[in-house]
């Protein structure tokens, strides 16, 4: 299942946590060599996960974490404006209506439906929240991944060839991308509508600023 969690929460699902910011480690650090902090727990964290995000995740049915996302609003900190505008001319992105999405996680061994599951996760945030775009940071890997689940950014700018490349890039919040999203990941639009409003409850209009904590 899918789970929309605020930092500020992550303590009340101690094993969702924990398996959560370790499978971080096993992909950043060990399997893809990125320069990540890793602590004695075995945990990979960084300073944006003390900003309160808003994570997406999906859930194993034993409780641990399948998969993952951290949404930030661009009118805070964020790691497209603090580290990567040589990619975006200079230019930082803020806008209330634009979140930043990072730390796109799998699991070792998750079912291949739960990549279409977190962007569908992260459709639903945008569409609930009245946005209009989410800005991330992807490497050359992901390119491949976007395209098969069929939501792909607008790339905003890109440095270096091959696997070494990083862009920037824009994925604008559609609805009429949504529908293909619930059939990869193989979710009914009811039982997707019922996780977002759990967390949340039914949102009438947009939001235009940074979420309240949800606890």
């Amino acid at each position: 299942m899918l789970r929309y969690i605020y930092g500020g929460a992550l303590h009340q699902f101690p094993k969702l946590r924990h398996t959560m910011f370790a499978d971080r480690s096993s992909q950043f650090r060990q399997r893809l060599g990125w320069n990540v902090d890793v602590d004695d727990q075995g945990h990979e964290r960084d300073a944006y996960d003390g900003k309160n995000p808003l994570y997406v995740i999906w859930q194993r049915a034993d409780g641990s974490h399948g998969g993952s996302l951290r949404f930030l609003p661009t009118t805070g900190e964020t790691m497209v404006n603090d580290h990567f505008t040589h990619l975006t001319d200079g230019v930082s992105i803020r806008h209330p209506l634009i979140w930043e999405c990072t730390r796109f996680c799998l699991a070792a061994g998750a079912d291949p439906r739960v990549s279409a599951a977190l962007m569908l996760g992260g459709m639903e945030i945008g569409l609930g929240f009245g946005l209009t775009d989410a800005v991330g940071v992807f490497d050359d890997r992901m390119v491949r991944v976007y395209r098969r689940l069929g939501w792909t950014p607008t790339i905003l700018g890109t440095a270096g060839r091959g696997r070494g490349a990083v862009s920037v890039g824009l994925w604008a919040f559609d609805r009429t991308l949504r529908a293909g999203l619930l059939r990869k990941a193989g979710v009914s639009s009811a039982l997707s509508r019922l996780w977002f409003d759990r967390a949340f409850g039914p949102i009438a209009a947009p939001v235009v600023g940074p979420v309240a904590m949800v606890g």
